[in-house]
């Protein structure tokens, strides 16, 4: 890295956001797949079958998401280049996700509009986070 490259004081405040941030995600992640019948049965039934429903490739991309989503974002915060082909990873697990959640199933009728709202933050979020690693890239504030 050039010594005369100035990295602004927010970046690593931004960082570090995004790493606690994408280690929520893994928490509901775990918490997802952690899940007990008994848990499980104390959700109203519409619920307890989008979780009985989920496929396979949709876990997997929720994983991707929040996985690659921690690790380019530790990768931001070490500045390394590969953060953002792993951001982009994290992004497509995040849609391949929603694709399940809201064109495959029927989410929207069991949790009504307000099921949007987090899903598109993550989204807004991840998309960030990959602009903020081409900036950081392009002004060389990583490598």
């Amino acid at each position: 890295m050039n010594q005369n490259i100035t990295i602004p004081k927010w970046y690593k405040t931004v960082t570090i956001i995004a790493v606690i941030w994408n280690m929520l995600g893994v928490l509901a992640f775990i918490g997802h797949i952690m899940m007990t019948p008994e848990v499980l049965a104390t959700l109203p039934v519409a619920e307890q079958e989008l979780y009985k429903n989920t496929p396979m490739w949709a876990t997997v991309a929720f994983a991707a998401a929040v996985f690659a989503g921690l690790l380019g974002s530790i990768a931001l915060v070490l500045k390394k280049a590969f953060s953002l082909p792993i951001l982009i990873i994290s992004l497509i697990g995040i849609i391949v996700q929603d694709i399940n959640s809201f064109f495959l199933t029927n989410t929207l009728d069991v949790y009504g509009v307000q099921a949007v709202i987090m899903p598109l933050l993550v989204v807004i979020i991840a998309a960030l986070l990959i602009v903020l690693a081409k900036k950081g890239l392009k002004q060389q504030w990583i490598n």
